[in-house]
């Protein structure tokens, strides 16, 4: 029997490949998304080629009634929800010094990659619980966050607060849940190729450049990908509320 994975923020970037990975998988996929699906049927119609079924509803993680109406189309079409991967985020819309950062983009930011987190898990959480144990166990979570739940950024605090804040639900949830047989994981990207890393390309090419990334190139949204893939098969049963780096090394402190 197919399973279903959710994927939040989907239609392009990392969320896409997320997607696309699971897709191959054998997973059937539901997509919710802030943006209008006819301006990715580009990459919608991909997902058509290769035979991946899946469902696409346009609203924000940030929304209650969105949520809801996401889920309950979700479980008509599909039934039992097997994955969750936590992947919608947004970025500052202006960087600012942390002394001018606007409380405006602070809840923008935070309301998103935090709250939208906190409650999109805690929806579909509930909805697991209802079903039954399939395999070795009932439903896996991965959070995407970033190496900004550790590395300071003083041009985008609220990005750096918002991901740590996804740090800690990693924890909380794994903890509430492993009793359940709902595994929580964490994967920290970090420089990877995608449209919200344009507006840094040069800066962050010039530190590739310059050597400050033991693996010396861009990440890209397959690589999170495998990671998700690897999270949401059984090869780590006996683990929750682990994360991983997957961002070419640049978490090692050397001299």
């Amino acid at each position: 029997m197919k399973k279903t994975a959710i994927v939040t923020g989907g239609s392009r970037g990392i969320g896409y490949g997320i997607v696309r990975q699971l897709g191959l998988d054998g997973y059937r996929i539901a997509i919710l998304d802030v943006n209008n699906p006819q301006d990715y049927k580009d990459s919608l119609e991909e997902l058509n080629r290769l035979g991946i079924d899946f469902l696409y509803v346009q609203g924000s993680t940030t929304s209650q009634e969105d949520r809801e109406v996401f889920l309950q189309k979700t479980v008509e079409k599909y039934g039992d929800i097997d994955v969750l991967v936590n992947n919608a985020g947004v970025a500052p819309k202006v960087r600012q010094d942390l002394l001018e950062m606007t409380e405006e983009s602070f809840d923008y930011v935070v309301g998103t990659n935090t709250k939208g987190t906190m409650f999109m898990t805690q929806l579909v959480a509930k909805q697991m619980l209802k079903q039954e144990v399939k395999g070795r166990r009932r439903g896996v979570i991965v959070n995407i966050s970033s190496s900004s739940v550790t590395v300071s950024s003083t041009n985008r605090g609220e990005y750096c607060i918002s991901k740590a804040g996804v740090a800690m639900l990693t924890t909380l949830y794994a903890d509430r849940l492993a009793a359940d047989g709902i595994q929580v994981y964490e994967i920290r990207p970090g420089v990877i190729e995608t449209d919200m890393t344009k507006v840094v390309h040069k800066k962050y090419s010039d530190l590739i450049e310059q050597g400050v990334f033991p693996i010396a190139r861009w990440g890209t949204p397959q690589d999170i990908a495998d990671a998700v893939s690897a999270f949401c098969s059984e090869k780590f049963i006996y683990s929750t509320g682990n994360y991983i780096d997957i961002d070419g090394g640049f978490h090692i402190k050397k001299l």
